[in-house]
C-alpha cells in the first residue's frame, strides 16, 4: 500500500473518530481565539501610541511655547517614549504584559522614570493572557496526548493489534502513518490561524517559518514521547496518566522550580530600591553643598568646568547637576538591577531545555521580540535618548544662552526601539 493510500485512509479512519474531531475543532477554536485576541491588543497598543505621540507633541509644543529660559523648557517639556510592537507580537505579547512599553520622560533624574510602571489591572495579572504561544507551548501538548494516547491501547482492547500488526509489512507501519496524520492535523487546526494572522500583521517570511517549524517540532516531540509510551502493554487509562503526569511535570513543576531556584541563587535589587536611592540623592541635593553637587557632576562632564561657578540663590544649571548626580548615585544598584535581570533570563533559558513547553515559549518570544532582552534594549534606549536629551540642554544651560524657539526645533525626537534620533541639527 503506497503513502498516499495509506495517508487517505487513515484521514477518513481520523474523520470518523468523534473525540479526535471534538479535539481538533477544540484546537482550531483556542488558536483562532489566542490569534484574534492577540492582534486585538498589539492594534489597541500601536493605537494607544499614536494618539499618545500626538498629544505628546501637541503638550510639549505648548509648554515649550510658553517659556522663557531653557531650564523651564526642560523642566515641562515631556517626551513620549514607546516600545512598538513587532509585526509577530500578537503571538506572544511575553513581557509585553508585566514591563511598560511606554514612558513620558523628561529632564529630570532619568532612572526612577524608567522604573515607574503602568498599573496591571488585578484580574488580567491572575489570570494571565491567552497568546498563540502560551497554547502551542502548553496546551498542544494535552492535544497530543489526548488524540494519541490510545492509539494501540484501544487496538489492544478491542482484540485487533494482533491482526492490524500481521498483516502489516512493518509492525510499527500502521501507527506510524495514524499518528502522522493526527499529528499534522493538529498542526494545520493550531497553525492556519497563526499564519492568516501573522499574513494580516505583514510578518517577515522568515519570523513566519521560524515560528511554524518551533511548533512542529514542539508536536513532534510529544508526538513521539506519547507514542513511545503508548507502546506498553499497558490500559488506556493508565497511559493517559502517565502523559498527563509527565505534562504536568515539563509544563508546571519544572519550571516553577527551575524560577524558584533562580530567584534565590541570582538576587536582584527592586525596581522600587532604585527610584528610592535616586530620590533620596535628589532630594538632598537641595541641601547637600553645591561645591560637592558640581564637582560629583564635573566628574562626568569635565568640559562645562568653566562654567559650574554657582552664583545666584538658584540656577537651572546646578539644578539639572543634582539631578544628574541622582542618576549617578543610582547606578550600581540599577545597573545591578539590569544584570541581575540578564542573569535570571540567561539561567532561565538553560532551564527551559529541561522543560520543552518553557523552551517553546521563550523560542516563540524571542521571535516576536517580546522577551527579556527586548525589554532591556527598550530601556537602554530610553537611557540613549535621555542622553541626547542632556547633550542638547546642557551646553544652553551652562553658557547661559538666550532662549529660542528656533532653536527648540533641535530638540532630539525619539524613534521607538532606534533610540533618540535627532531631529534637527543643533548647535552643541
Amino acid at each position: 500500500m503506497n503513502f498516499k493510500t495509506s495517508f487517505l485512509r487513515e484521514a477518513w479512519f481520523l474523520s470518523k473518530d468523534r473525540a479526535a474531531m471534538i479535539w481538533l475543532s477544540l484546537a482550531l477554536l483556542i488558536s483562532a481565539f489566542s490569534v484574534v485576541t492577540g492582534i486585538a491588543e498589539v492594534r489597541a497598543q500601536r493605537q494607544t501610541i499614536e494618539r499618545l505621540l500626538e498629544a505628546d507633541r501637541a503638550d510639549r509644543e505648548a509648554s515649550l511655547a510658553d517659556q522663557s529660559d531653557w531650564g523651564g523648557a526642560a523642566y515641562y517639556a515631556f517626551h513620549l517614549t514607546y516600545d512598538p510592537p513587532s509585526e509577530l507580537a500578537f503571538a506572544a505579547l511575553g513581557q509585553r504584559d508585566v514591563a511598560s512599553w511606554k514612558h513620558r520622560v523628561r529632564m529630570l533624574a532619568l532612572e526612577g522614570q524608567i522604573h515607574e510602571a503602568d498599573p496591571q489591572h488585578p484580574d488580567a495579572a491572575l489570570i494571565g493572557r491567552v497568546d498563540f504561544a502560551f497554547v502551542a507551548a502548553f496546551l498542544a501538548p494535552l492535544f497530543v496526548v489526548l488524540m494519541l494516547y490510545d492509539l494501540r491501547a484501544a487496538e489492544r482492547a478491542a482484540g485487533r493489534y494482533e491482526l492490524l500488526s500481521a498483516t502489516a509489512r512493518r509492525d510499527a507501519a500502521p501507527w506510524r502513518m495514524r499518528a502522522g496524520v493526527r499529528i499534522a492535523c493538529l498542526a494545520a487546526c493550531l497553525l492556519i490561524p497563526f499564519l492568516i494572522g501573522a499574513v494580516l500583521e505583514q510578518a517577515s517570511g522568515m519570523a513566519i517559518a521560524g515560528a511554524g517549524l518551533a511548533v512542529l517540532l514542539h508536536l513532534a516531540f510529544w508526538g513521539l514521547l506519547t507514542s513511545f509510551v503508548g507502546r506498553l502493554a499497558m490500559p488506556p487509562a493508565t497511559i493517559l496518566t502517565a502523559m498527563a503526569g509527565t505534562w504536568l511535570l515539563l509544563a508546571v513543576l519544572v519550571p516553577a522550580a527551575g524560577r524558584v531556584l533562580v530567584e534565590r541563587a541570582i538576587p536582584v535589587p527592586a525596581g522600587a530600591d532604585i527610584m528610592m536611592v535616586q530620590r533620596e540623592s535628589v532630594n538632598d541635593g537641595w541641601d547637600r553643598p553645591r561645591e560637592a553637587t558640581m564637582k560629583a557632576f564635573l566628574e562626568r562632564h569635565p568640559e562645562w568646568s568653566a562654567y559650574s561657578q554657582i552664583e545666584q540663590g538658584f540656577e537651572w544649571k546646578w539644578y539639572y547637576a543634582f539631578q544628574q548626580v541622582g542618576d549617578q548615585t543610582a547606578e550600581d544598584i540599577s545597573r545591578a538591577y539590569d544584570e541581575g535581570r540578564h542573569q535570571r533570563d540567561r539561567a532561565a533559558s538553560l532551564i527551559s531545555w529541561l522543560a520543552p513547553p518553557a523552551l517553546m515559549e521563550r523560542t516563540l518570544q524571542s521571535l516576536a521580540g517580546t522577551d527579556v532582552a527586548a525589554t532591556l534594549a527598550y530601556e537602554e534606549s530610553i537611557r540613549n535618548f535621555h542622553a541626547e536629551l542632556r547633550a542638547f540642554y546642557y551646553p544652553r544651560l551652562f553658557r547661559e544662552e538666550d532662549y529660542s524657539l528656533d532653536a527648540v526645533r533641535g530638540l532630539p525626537a525619539f524613534d521607538g526601539k532606534q533610540g533618540a534620533n535627532a531631529s534637527a541639527a543643533a548647535d552643541l
